[in-house]
């Protein structure tokens, strides 16, 4: 839920202390627990705690994406009903393992990514899973998808759907990973240029819809610092 903050070594941005940013990773781990959990019994319920909690997060928390000015008009974020059928329980497999990717943001420089394979989802194609080569680690997998910068769309330069190092993680289904497509999400920097974020590569873009998850409706009087 949330990527690298570009601060300019004060330590903060918009009010955001290192304490803040702290506290917002620590909640979202437990969010993500708390999901992994539900979602054994009752995804749908699972999707219900996930949005309520995260809109709660965005509105008031100090360390959201969101600037002063956002969250006094905030009433939720755009997230389209849970569909069962973008839930997916996929093998990951060793084509393309091992591929180095280079991801240079605006911020933050070059960020490395290995390859760890490839999932194949019926319907909707393939993704790579990433393995973050530096600080943390990680699995991250990002995408996009035909309703990516459309009207009524998704955020036009992708969403991410696992991101472990930050706690995006759906689970495991005996060998193979959960995969839910219902809790995409956008990357922060969709709300606020301040955040460096690491957006789908060409093994990372999906010619079919993905009309669930967090969509994109650019919020009014944004805060840039």
């Amino acid at each position: 839920m949330d990527e690298d903050l570009h601060d300019g070594g004060d330590g903060s941005v918009a009010g955001m202390s290192a304490a803040d940013i702290a506290d917002w990773r620590l909640r979202t781990f437990a969010l993500y627990d708390e999901v992994r959990r539900l979602a054994r019994d009752d995804p749908f319920q699972a999707h219900v705690h996930w949005r309520r909690i995260r809109d709660h997060m965005f509105g008031t928390h100090p360390a959201s994406a969101l600037g002063p000015s956002a969250k006094r008009t905030f009433t939720g974020l755009p997230t389209a009903p849970y569909d069962p059928a973008f839930r997916f329980h996929a093998q990951l497999s060793a084509e393309g393992a091992g591929q180095e990717m280079t991801v240079r943001t605006g911020t933050d420089g070059d960020v490395p990514f290995r390859r760890l394979g490839t999932f194949e989802l019926p319907g909707l194609g393939s993704l790579a899973a990433w393995r973050l080569c530096s600080y943390g680690g990680g699995i991250f997998v990002p995408f996009r998808d035909a309703t990516s910068g459309r009207d009524g769309g998704s955020y036009g330069a992708g969403r991410y759907l696992l991101d472990t190092i930050k706690g995006a993680f759906h689970g495991m289904a005996g060998d193979g990973f959960v995969l839910d497509f219902n809790f995409a999400y956008n990357p922060s920097c969709a709300y606020n240029e301040a955040w460096a974020c690491p957006l789908p590569g060409p093994a990372n873009r999906l010619a079919a819809e993905v009309p669930v998850g967090e969509l994109y409706l650019p919020l009014p009087d944004e805060d840039v610092p």
